[in-house]
């Protein structure tokens, strides 16, 4: 039997919807004007750039991709070509964001619309992203790369988590548990 080389990344793209979740849930009430927790927006930015970008991206873009690439998927005009441009659309969004809840906090006025665009556009981005991987290139991932390239792939991935610091992943857990918590206390 074939070692998974794909459940890992299935598991951290739950963390990310979750996060996802609450970019929806906060983003129209921003735009409304009754969420001006500016903050969130920045938590969500750090968030998205070290743990989705950094760590679950290298992960795919390193490793993964790569090994598709090398077991005879074309980088070009194929899936993982596809897939390394939403990362990078996502990025645009989450930059977008960031200026604009800086600025809100800074106490330029009018950000609101902007912040709440950019959030939704990156999780309806991003939602439709994951299921792309998770329902798509994953499976077929795990059926063309061979049992001889799983090692190293799993290594790839081990030693992309070397790179972050301790209790990073507990960290982003725990943030977006405690936006989780707050949102369920703003709705009782």
């Amino acid at each position: 039997m074939k070692q998974d080389i794909t459940s890992a990344l299935v598991r951290e793209h739950n963390l990310i919807k979750r996060m996802l979740t609450l970019l929806e849930r906060n983003a129209p009430l921003t735009a409304e004007g009754s969420f001006s927790d500016y903050r969130f927006y920045l938590d969500g930015v750090d968030f998205i750039r070290n743990y989705a970008d950094r760590f679950h991206h290298a992960k795919e873009e390193d490793v993964l991709f790569a090994a598709l690439v090398a077991n005879g998927m074309p980088r070009e005009h194929s899936p993982v070509a596809a897939m390394l441009m939403e990362h990078e659309q996502g990025r645009a969004f989450v930059r977008a964001m960031e200026e604009a809840a800086t600025a809100a906090l800074a106490g330029k006025p009018a950000q609101e619309r902007l912040i709440a665009a950019n959030a939704l556009a990156y999780a309806e981005l991003l939602r439709e992203h994951i299921a792309k991987e998770d329902e798509i290139l994953y499976p077929l991932a795990e059926r063309i790369i061979p049992a001889e390239a799983r090692d190293g792939i799993l290594a790839g991935y081990a030693r992309a988590g070397e790179n972050a610091p301790a209790g990073f992943e507990e960290r982003y857990t725990a943030l977006v548990t405690r936006y989780e918590t707050e949102a369920l206390q703003q709705a009782a």
